[in-house]
């Protein structure tokens, strides 16, 4: 096990958006990270063709991260893409409790 301390970022994106949000995060620090594939269920976000409601799909991004590096990593991203703009998506960290298989960049 690594005694090492991290956090979990979570992002949620409009599809299209995640690998920018990668590349922004691996510039400051972030090793790693998977691209889930969902779709939003906000009320201001459904739209209807033929009468037919279409849920908009969106792209979740988890990233383990260590403790150190979590603000600027999320300010960095937040800043080159527009994350804190209404619609663009939302973004929340997590405490991790364990980790296992994370390598360190000398293994």
């Amino acid at each position: 096990m690594n005694n090492k301390e991290y956090k979990l970022i979570v992002i949620v994106v409009k599809k299209g958006m995640a690998e920018r949000v990668i590349k922004v995060a691996q510039k400051v620090g972030a090793r790693g990270s998977t691209i889930i594939n969902g779709r939003g269920s906000s009320v201001r976000e459904t739209i209807k063709i033929l009468g037919v409601p279409i849920e908009p799909e969106k792209e979740i991004i988890l990233m383990v991260v260590e403790k150190e590096k979590t603000d600027n990593i999320l300010n960095k991203i937040v800043n080159e893409t527009e994350l804190n703009n209404i619609g663009v998506g939302i973004s929340f960290v997590l405490d991790v409790e364990q980790t296992v298989g994370i390598l360190e960049n000398n293994e």
